[in-house]
């Protein structure tokens, strides 16, 4: 009969902390493969497994930083929880991710968690306003959103690090005018659902607004998920109905690649026939051909900073900060003006200074597809930043 054995002698025989060992049996980073490697020789040697209720009852020591992931197959929020779990762990604290589908309410599935682990904090990735101001007040422990805004909700525990998706998504179309390009189709989430969605197509039509140019949103405007598969047969859809369409602004990275191989495999080409503009700037965008021209956000900032402010806010119960974090430009091979067309302007990276400030005061008389965004008061969120971060 094999030796039972706890992770205190796995610790002691392996010659390992018992936190890098339970890192080890928890599959989490920041372990050596050589380390990892010594401590599994061990657990096959005695046969060890792991107690999962003393591994909850551990959790509800309260050391654990939830992450709520909405969707599984999202590659920017997969760079992002790669990179929030190991801050988190130099942080000293336990990551605990948690995966919903995209038609769950994350609110109400964070709620069933909690009655089972009790994390210090929580950070969600992907979020519907509706959903927090429906139940967000039976939570009481500090959170985050990441990459979305929280600034207008009326929660002391809510914070965000999120990039300015309005200001972001007016530029990729503002960049599309300026090349020429006048029939635009949008491939984007579900404006119902999506904040993220609804934020890009206010900043889309804000572009459209300032040009005084149309848009019919049931011709131009098709909803989808934010996948492959999704922009695939979303670009199907406005080849079908917009004949006369000649660039496309896909809301995700991801969107854009299935979009451009649905324009390819109509027998048009990309970006002589129709221009794409992505949205994220995944590494994988730098690859494809044609490389994606694609809004940039700052993955490593992003998580750096949601990071720092739920920390700081679990120990120092600092106020809640609303941070928005730069984007940036990447233009790729994807776009090209209109054939015969005479660029008289291009929209450069140094336009994108005065474009959230336009953002916010532009009045868009088509935007009754979408809620109207909240008021931004960016002085309230720095005095707030600098109180917390000082």
């Amino acid at each position: 009969m094999a030796k039972k054995i706890t992770i205190k002698e796995i610790a002691r025989e392996s010659g390992y902390s018992i936190g890098t060992v339970s890192r080890t049996l928890n599959q989490m980073p920041g372990v050596s493969e050589e380390a990892r490697e010594t401590i599994m020789q061990i657990v096959r040697k005695y046969n060890f497994e792991l107690n999962t209720n003393a591994k909850f009852l551990k959790q509800r020591n309260r050391s654990g930083i939830m992450i709520l992931v909405r969707g599984n197959n999202n590659m920017l929020f997969a760079d992002l929880l790669e990179k929030m779990q190991m801050l988190i762990t130099e942080k000293g604290y336990d990551p605990l991710i948690y995966y919903i589908s995209e038609d769950q309410d994350e609110v109400e599935e964070t709620l069933k968690f909690c009655r089972i682990r009790s994390p210090m904090g929580i950070m969600f990735l992907g979020s519907t306003r509706e959903h927090f101001r429906k139940n967000f007040q039976k939570i009481t422990i500090p959170c985050v959103l990441v990459t979305n805004s929280a600034m207008g909700l009326p929660f002391n525990n809510l914070s965000s690090v999120t990039t300015n998706d309005s200001a972001a998504a007016q530029f990729a179309v503002e960049y599309l005018f300026s090349l020429g390009h006048e029939h635009i189709g949008i491939i984007g989430g579900s404006l119902s659902d999506s904040q993220a969605a609804k934020s890009r197509y206010q900043g889309a039509q804000y572009a459209f607004y300032n040009r005084q140019i149309p848009f019919n949103f049931e011709k131009q405007y098709v909803e989808n998920y934010f996948t492959i598969e999704g922009g695939y047969q979303a670009m199907k859809e406005l080849l079908a109905k917009m004949l006369e369409i000649t660039a496309v602004f896909a809301m995700s990275d991801v969107s854009a690649l299935g979009a451009i191989r649905a324009i390819a495999d109509s027998g048009k080409r990309v970006p002589e026939d129709i221009a794409v503009v992505g949205f994220d700037g995944l590494k994988i965008t730098q690859f494809t051909i044609p490389r994606l021209t694609t809004i940039r956000q700052n993955t490593d900032e992003l998580a750096r900073r949601s990071v720092e402010v739920l920390c700081k806010t679990i120990e120092e119960l600092c106020p809640p900060v609303y941070e928005e974090i730069s984007f940036s430009f990447a233009k790729g091979e994807s776009t090209a003006p209109v054939e015969g067309y005479l660029v008289k302007e291009i929209i450069t990276e140094e336009t994108m200074l005065d474009m959230d400030e336009t953002v916010k005061t532009t009045v868009n008389t088509q935007s009754s597809k979408t809620d109207q965004c909240p008021e931004k008061n960016s002085e309230k969120a720095e005095m707030k930043t600098e109180e917390c971060f000082a």
